[in-house]
């Protein structure tokens, strides 16, 4: 039988220990947040949810490398967070937003216009970007604008601001809904529907390329792109929403917006301006 005085110090040497690991946890977790301040999936490392054929703000160029505008601008304003490894993966659009809500990415970057009811399921840094909202067609199909799309099939890529107005107000319309772009434009290249409705910008490379017309322009200033982050992350958000203000305050953003939407018209709220 062990001795009153060894069991006595057994039991010293157990609160002992106990003690140590109980301030050890609070020292862990400061250290772990001092490492990933963002709560990112890597410290270190964005994994950042996209698209490949939504030129020119996000796509993949002949070599599959994600370029564009979106990707540059968020490749500099997390440079600006002290973040150099940024990785783009290709998604379908309707399938962004959950996957950054369920941590599966910890961004979503693809001109993903800011609405309440997306405002539901993610966080959206401020807005960045804002344009127009595009009808386009062949010239064989009699649509040549708004008023003239009843009774027509348009397509729509599945979970975009498109799809969301033209079900509010193309109520005369047949919506035919595909999972990205370049399933939509194939489907108006092979006859399948008569209109595609798109973002203005990604519409005027399809026109150039596939010989395609302009049937109306929508201004879309209501709902300007964001940059999509899981729920529950203020210091995350905080973090994107100064690094974008100063991409626009020194000018980066000036220069990237002539780069990719050169002649279109440049939205004057993200211009420098005087403090």
């Amino acid at each position: 039988m062990k001795s009153q005085k060894t069991l006595i110090k057994l039991a010293t040497v157990l609160f002992a220990s106990l003690s140590l690991f109980s301030l050890s946890s609070p020292l862990a977790n400061a250290a772990g947040q001092q490492e990933n301040p963002y709560g990112l999936i890597e410290p270190g490392e964005l994994r950042v949810a996209s698209l490949g054929d939504a030129k020119p703000y996000t796509f993949t160029d002949a070599s599959g490398n994600f370029t564009g505008f979106d990707v540059e601008f968020f490749t500099d304003v997390a440079h600006r967070l002290g973040i150099n490894k940024v990785v783009f993966i290709g998604q379908d659009f309707a399938g962004i937003l959950p996957s950054v809500a369920n941590g599966r990415y910890d961004a979503g970057v693809a001109a993903i216009g800011i609405t309440p009811a997306r405002e539901k399921t993610v966080d959206f840094s401020s807005g960045y970007l804002a344009g127009y909202l595009t009808v386009l067609t062949r010239k064989d199909t009699g649509v040549t604008d708004v008023n003239s799309l009843a009774k027509h099939r348009l397509a729509v890529v599945q979970g975009t601001l498109q799809e969301n107005y033209a079900m509010q107000h193309f109520t005369q319309t047949d919506l035919v809904r595909f999972p990205d772009n370049n399933a939509a434009i194939s489907a108006l290249n092979n006859g399948t529907v008569d209109a595609d409705f798109l973002d203005y910008e990604a519409a005027k490379d399809y026109a150039a390329r596939f010989n395609l017309v302009h049937a109306a322009d929508i201004p879309s200033f209501d709902a300007p792109a964001g940059v999509a982050i899981a729920k529950g992350k203020p210091a995350f958000k905080a973090a994107l929403d100064k690094a974008i203000q100063a991409s626009m305050q020194d000018g980066t953003w000036k220069k990237l917006y002539q780069k990719w939407f050169p002649g279109s018209p440049m939205p004057k709220q993200y211009l420098p301006h005087s403090s």
